[in-house]
């Protein structure tokens, strides 16, 4: 392959990259890149392809992990990602199969439990997960 396209594919790659900032098309960037050098060193269209697939596959698996726990170090949780592991209080007692309510924030949710524990009025409980506009609590007594 002629090294023009490997340098277009790299580009390519890269631009896409930019625009999406997903940390999805840089590995095989790389990987266009490498063909790119090897290309320009002499080797064949197969080398070129070998070099391709083991640099961005290479790249991937050995850097992705570590980039991506840089990259999401400082999001932050917001809205519903943010309510699992707080605490609420119920204001109406659920049993197992039922629905209860409970404040977080000064807001009323509906809620049940993760188990099917009853939690009595009055308890604290913190939430697992949100599902649709239900909480669904785990109580600390145990």
């Amino acid at each position: 392959m002629n090294s023009i396209w490997w340098l277009i594919v790299f580009l390519v790659l890269l631009l896409l990259e930019i625009i999406s900032l997903g940390l999805t098309t840089i590995w095989f960037a790389l990987g266009a890149l490498a063909a790119f050098i090897a290309t320009l060193a002499g080797a064949g269209t197969i080398i070129q392809f070998i070099v391709f697939i083991a640099v961005s596959f290479a790249t991937l698996l050995l850097t992705r992990p570590i980039v991506v726990k840089y990259f999401n170090k400082d999001l932050t949780k917001t809205n519903v990602e943010a309510v699992a592991g707080r605490k609420v209080t119920v204001t109406k007692s659920m049993t197992s199969g039922s629905f209860g309510e409970a404040v977080l924030d000064g807001e009323t949710w509906m809620a049940c439990s993760e188990d099917g524990t009853s939690i009595k009025e009055g308890e604290q409980a913190e939430v697992v997960r949100v599902e649709g506009v239900k909480l669904v609590l785990k109580s600390f007594k145990k």
